[in-house]
């Protein structure tokens, strides 16, 4: 199994997830240090991921000690004076004092616990806004769908067939054809309406599609068809050799018909046990050939298709944004997101999503990362896990900023300051369960792994 795993593949996605996480963790602490030395309380430490045991790198800076832990799962700033994941209570052994955390008035400690929580949100706002203003909307329309969809398996399971065009999600209308799983998936809609020889054809969409969906991530339902147009070879390929061309469109494999690269893939997987396959091309738009191709490793003949929707004849449309055009559009992808995500947790209790199927570790998280380096999708994944990351945080649960601040808000009110040993057993409780959940999501991805 490992000798199959592209290990340069999996080079730039960690590098990638670990810039990325390395940006979140370190804006979020810095979410809560600003505050706390605004209100004169003492930081022991500020670290980018854990350090149990030892440290990668570390500084002492005036009374802080700045460093680089080894366990990627996170960071912290150890407060003095807070119970935290540290779970040092020699401290609140003492008397408080003046620059203690526990020394603060409660509405400050309030802002200091949930500063990172704002600074996620800001962050994810800021960066949507650089992307609508650097390379703004992209999006194909159903006009601009010169073939049709490739009907997958889920997709045929509600009756799309291959050529059909889907023109509304539920009752509106489809902007962008490249995300219609997701599409389905977020709005729980009941129905889609798709073009199908001139004609509009409605099809039902159950629960279990939904559930499905989920299931495979968006896949296996439909993607665009597109034809077979050769952009380059491998470097073993023979097909140059026999004759075939860049530029060459693909339209047969011996007796099967592949006029699109759906199709092609199909027809090489029935021609593997083969030697030699016969392809006919179209060259020059004009010109029907017949070649005869030997086979190399793997069954393949070592050709790849132009991808580019451009230059296949899409309409594919970009919305540009000015400056001042792009902070409400940035603005509304954020919460646009967030309610896609509070969509996902809820269908975790509404049965069309499993928890095990859609929890993941940072082996998934890093997964979710492109092959190659691209700068648009790594700060979309960035902007995304600020925001869940904000979401997880915020969670009324000890151990997070979200049970630090309900305890506090709670004190607020009844004027009661819950007993340090209260927050001690607190904090044990919360940090077995995030462990314990922590374990599993990593289990989970280990499952996946050897499956």
């Amino acid at each position: 199994m490992l000798l199959a795993i592209e290990w340069s593949v999996v080079g730039i996605k960690t590098a990638q997830f670990i810039l990325s996480f390395s940006i979140l963790v370190v804006l979020h602490e810095l979410g809560h240090f600003i505050p706390a030395k605004i209100f004169k309380c003492r930081v022991d430490k500020f670290y980018l991921f854990f350090n149990p045991w030892f440290s990668l790198w570390k500084k002492q800076k005036g009374e802080t000690e700045y460093g680089i832990g080894w366990v990627p799962f996170g960071g912290y700033v150890k407060i003095a004076g807070m119970i935290d994941e540290s779970m040092d209570k020699e401290q609140l052994k003492l008397p408080p004092q003046p620059y203690e955390f526990r020394s603060k008035k409660a509405w400050q400690r309030l802002i200091i616990m949930i500063g990172g929580v704002v600074v996620n949100i800001i962050l994810a706002i800021v960066i949507f806004i650089g992307i609508m203003y650097a390379w703004g909307e992209e999006y194909l329309p159903a006009k601009g769908l010169k073939y049709g969809f490739y009907a997958d398996s889920l997709g045929k399971q509600i009756g799309l067939k291959d050529g059909d065009v889907v023109l509304k999600i539920g009752n509106k209308d489809v902007k962008n054809e490249f995300k219609i799983a997701g599409e389905i998936i977020v709005s729980e809609a009941k129905s889609i309406t798709v073009l199908r020889d001139s004609q509009e054809v409605q099809l039902p969409i159950s629960d279990n599609l939904i559930r499905e969906l989920n299931k495979s991530k968006g896949e296996k339902f439909a993607t665009v068809r597109f034809p077979f147009i050769i952009s380059e070879f491998e470097k073993s390929s023979k097909a140059p050799e026999a004759g075939v061309k860049v530029g060459d469109r693909i339209i047969g494999i011996d007796s099967l018909s592949a006029l699109y690269a759906n199709e092609f893939f199909a027809a090489m997987k029935n021609s593997s046990s083969k030697k030699t396959i016969q392809l006919k091309v179209i060259r020059n738009q004009k010109d029907t050939l017949l070649i005869k191709v030997p086979l190399i490793a793997d069954g393949k003949i070592g050709v790849h298709p132009v991808t580019d929707f451009d230059k296949l004849g899409f309409t594919v449309e970009t919305k540009k944004y000015s400056f001042a055009e792009a902070i409400p559009a940035g603005y509304t992808m954020c919460w646009n997101t967030l309610s896609h995500y509070l969509t996902g947790i809820k269908q975790l209790f509404t049965g069309k999503a499993k928890a095990s199927e859609s929890l993941g570790s940072v082996i998934s998280i890093g997964g979710l990362f492109p092959s190659q380096w691209d700068w648009q999708t790594f700060w979309t994944l960035t902007a995304i896990f600020s925001i869940i990351l904000a979401f997880m945080n915020i969670l009324p649960i000890p151990a997070l900023d979200g049970g630090h601040a309900l305890f506090t808000i709670v004190e607020m009110i009844t004027g009661r300051k819950p007993s340090d040993k209260f927050m001690e057993y607190a904090q044990m409780v919360g940090m077995i369960l995030l462990l314990g959940l922590m374990a599993y999501a990593l289990g989970l991805d280990f499952l996946r792994l050897f499956k």
